[in-house]
């Protein structure tokens, strides 16, 4: 059975080192970001918690959705492999919020990314992600999802693509990277299907660690508590240690109490674990106000052809809402707002 964690100390370690001391950037869940949009009831994790080549394929079904995830021989992609498509859609939010184009392709530096990361900038540290690019190019997800009466069954990757381009010389440093994002990630980005993670997630040692912090996140979100039982957590972290095991590796991490945004408690009587919320989300800050100029009185005809069924002044507040809240302010206000009533309604259908 693969271990996440080598030993299990009482008191858990400090967060590693800020190795690149930096201001606040907006960082988005990426694990949400690829299947939030097409599997809302999705709870079984894709990325590998071990830090062994785990090269056997993983299956899940819950409720008719099934889930199946096959590594390539490089093994499956991990935790931190997923530190690239986060820094990939931060890249792209950060482009979005200031009304500039963006694309499935995107070029990084690799320099700029492993600082990002709270990565050290060693010749190992470049290695090392070129292996993690295979490994995210090389992991294929399959899964099917029920929208009516018919069953879709579609195929994809983590990532479609990647080049590399090499300095020349002793070192053969990397100079930058390109990647092309699959269609599934690139369409939760245009959607906003988006969460914001605290800056510290890099800092986590441990991978279950990051792992509970995305749960937390997305299940606890805003709310002052999220209550879990131990085999429902154990099962949506996609551990493989045994339950003991596990078991353990909470009680460490609600004693040491050092998870971003959220306090952990464990009743060991209950089997049950507690997510209570700290209040340091920058989500809970008051957001932008909302844009308040006027549409042409035309665009309401187009709008509700492309969203047929729905109230088109309803969609109006919730598109300004949703301006608000990513603070953007829309260069063509009419156009933006058929491409949201065109997303809500591929979204949501007919009400």
């Amino acid at each position: 059975m693969v271990s996440e964690t080598p030993n299990l100390p009482v008191v858990h370690e400090a967060l590693l080192p800020e190795r690149h001391p930096q201001h606040d950037l907006f960082i988005c869940d990426v694990a949400d970001a690829v299947l939030k949009d097409v599997m809302p009831q999705m709870e079984h994790p894709f990325y590998s918690l071990s830090k062994k080549p785990e090269t056997s394929v993983r299956r899940y079904e819950h409720n008719g959705q099934w889930l199946e995830i096959t590594p390539s021989v490089k093994g499956l992609a991990t935790i931190y492999d997923k530190d690239i498509l986060i820094y990939c859609i931060s890249q792209i939010m950060a482009k979005l919020k200031a009304g500039e184009k963006v694309s499935q392709r995107v070029r990084i530096s690799s320099r700029d990314l492993l600082i990002f990361t709270n990565r050290g900038t060693a010749g190992k540290d470049y290695k090392a992600l070129i292996e993690a690019l295979d490994r995210l190019e090389g992991t294929r997800i399959r899964t099917n999802i029920v929208t009516g009466d018919e069953e879709q069954v579609d195929g994809f990757g983590l990532i479609d693509a990647s080049s590399i381009r090499r300095k020349l010389g002793l070192d053969g440093r990397l100079l930058h990277c390109e990647i092309k994002l699959s269609d599934w990630v690139f369409n939760a980005i245009k959607s906003n299907d988006v969460l914001t993670l605290h800056r510290d997630y890099f800092r986590l040692r441990k991978p279950l660690e990051r792992r509970v912090y995305e749960l937390a996140r997305k299940h606890c979100g805003q709310q002052a508590v999220w209550k879990a039982s131990l085999d429902i957590l154990l099962k949506k972290s996609g551990s493989q240690s045994p339950e003991k095991l596990f078991r353990q590796m909470i009680k460490n991490l609600a004693a040491s109490d050092h998870l971003p945004d959220y306090r952990v408690e464990f009743d060991p009587q209950k089997d049950m674990v507690t997510f209570i919320n700290r209040g340091t989300m920058k989500a809970a800050e008051p957001v932008a106000e909302a844009w308040m100029g006027a549409l042409d009185p035309d665009i309401y005809g187009d709008a509700r052809n492309i969203a047929p069924g729905w109230d088109v002044h309803h969609l109006e507040r919730e598109w300004r809402m949703w301006l608000g809240d990513n603070e953007i302010a829309p260069k063509n206000p009419e156009r933006h707002f058929i491409k949201f009533c065109e997303t809500w309604f591929a979204k949501r259908g007919q009400p």
